[in-house]
């Protein structure tokens, strides 16, 4: 069974870094407009903003999608030797930056930073005629970031620098609601390190753990723990490679992004089967489990309120916890590279993440690095 960690280094009265939740998660990617347009095609985002030469940025072009409560950045460079053009040569196109809104940025960074947080940037005022943001920043594992947005005083469409964006085209939503968790592949013996770091200097706790025995097949294993902020708005899980028998997903992952960085995003949804069914239809590839998964779905799970030749059709997994039950999917990469990918999620009162499909989705994962000569 999973772990559960109260760590004695949370036992705090005040939460210190009170977070609001994800604002946005911006993208590093080699074609930002192509890059764009296929999450507005596919997942069915919006267009909202963009910062570019015609705004004044000379190196880089931003687009900023939205959906609900999701909001995407997409960044491309225009130019060789810069940060945005070195990311995408080393990793291909990848997360940069997990942006938390806070209610102020600069107190963020100074409590961070002073538990021992390496700083990205220092507190800094962007200023429009619609107001002004603060935002700072701090390292994580690889090259990725947290930065740290203050809106309070800012009413213009995204941020200053940024433009509306408007477009003839305009795709219909999927039902996508917002960043349920986002999910982290560090190396080898590195998941504590990054434990430890949330919990000190982000003042997170480990609300689940999983060993290899949780989380393994024949061939190949990972260790996992969720950390989660004071108010559950924001959670990370972070996982490390195990030994197995053969080379494991995150293993694959670290091998083809270059270094460590985020795995995955699970995006929420109230209704999965209407979300699925909408992706599939625009061509999202999910990973598929055997048929026989769901011959004693019902005895496994109970009640459950979605019909199982629904779920079955579009091999969405279900699990169990004390509090309720939750619905989930996986898509394939959606890079040519085998880095990133995404989980749908329902949540029906669980709050854990699916421990009783493990099984049936890494092999699921096994037999698509076994495709691509990776296992």
């Amino acid at each position: 069974m999973p772990t559960l960690i109260t760590s004695p280094h949370t036992k705090q009265k005040i939460d210190f870094l009170p977070l609001e939740g994800t604002d946005y998660i911006e993208f590093y990617v080699g074609n930002a407009k192509q890059a764009a347009h296929y999450y507005q095609s596919a997942f069915g985002f919006q267009p909202l903003a963009y910062a570019g030469p015609e705004t004044g940025l000379r190196e880089k072009v931003s687009y900023v999608l939205r959906q609900n409560k999701l909001t995407f950045v997409f960044t491309t460079a225009l130019h060789t030797g810069n940060a945005v053009a070195e990311h995408v040569y080393l990793h291909g196109d990848g997360v940069k930056a997990i942006c938390l809104r806070v209610d102020d940025a600069a107190a963020s960074w100074e409590e961070t930073t002073q538990r021992g947080a390496n700083s990205y940037f220092e507190p800094r005022k962007l200023r429009d005629e619609y107001g002004e943001i603060i935002l700072s920043g701090i390292h994580l594992y690889g090259e990725t970031v947290h930065l740290f947005i203050e809106r309070k005083n800012y009413d213009g469409v995204f941020m200053p620098g940024f433009r509306k964006w408007e477009t003839m085209y305009q795709s219909s939503p999927t039902g996508l609601m917002y960043v349920d968790h986002c999910v982290a592949n560090v190396g080898w013996n590195q998941m504590e390190r990054w434990v430890e770091f949330y919990e000190e200097v982000m003042g997170f706790r480990n609300i689940l753990s999983f060993d290899d025995n949780d989380i393994s097949t024949e061939y190949s294993a990972l260790m996992s723990k969720v950390m989660s902020n004071g108010n559950g708005y924001v959670k990370f899980p972070i996982n490390e490679p195990a030994e197995g028998k053969k080379k494991s997903q995150v293993e694959e992952y670290l091998d083809f992004y270059n270094g460590e960085g985020v795995q995955h995003i699970a995006m929420a949804t109230d209704n999965i089967v209407e979300t699925v069914t909408a992706l599939q239809n625009r061509g999202i590839e999910f990973l598929k489990v055997p048929t026989s998964y769901y011959d004693e779905l019902k005895s496994r799970v109970g009640h459950i309120d979605e019909g199982t030749e629904a779920l079955k059709a579009l091999g969405i997994l279900v699990d169990r916890d004390d509090e309720g039950y939750l619905l989930q999917i996986f898509t394939k990469p959606v890079e040519d590279r085998p880095t990133l990918f995404f989980e749908i999620i329902q949540r029906k009162g669980a709050k854990s993440f699916g421990k009783g499909n493990f099984k049936a989705l890494f092999e699921a994962i096994e037999r698509e690095q076994a495709a691509r000569g990776n296992l």
